[in-house]
């Protein structure tokens, strides 16, 4: 899995590509670790993932934990069908915000 984050003051666009598995999921909580302590606006662009697993899911979740500790956001862009799907599945696209 492709990760490329880009950090504009305290918002962070994070552009996944490829497979968010049990096997790649540690590499993208280590991405959001990274970022500085004052990034509280976090938009994940998921145009280009193929598939997302319950590992996936966690951090996504996490995500969004950190986001509203730090009284920001997190928005997940141009998810696929497949994806899009999962978040239906799992009572997760009634949680995340989520554009089309």
């Amino acid at each position: 899995m492709e990760i490329n984050v880009t950090q504009d003051g305290n918002k962070a666009t994070i552009a996944l590509e490829g497979k968010l598995s049990v096997a790649t999921s540690p590499d993208l909580e280590a991405a959001i670790q990274g970022l500085p302590e004052d990034t509280n606006e976090f938009v994940i662009d998921l145009a280009n993932l193929e598939y997302i697993s319950s590992a996936g899911l966690r951090v996504l979740v996490s995500t969004e934990k950190i986001a509203g500790q730090r009284n920001g956001k997190m928005v997940l862009q141009h998810p696929n069908e497949e994806v899009s799907e999962v978040f239906d599945m799992t009572g997760l696209a009634d949680v995340f915000t989520i554009e089309a």
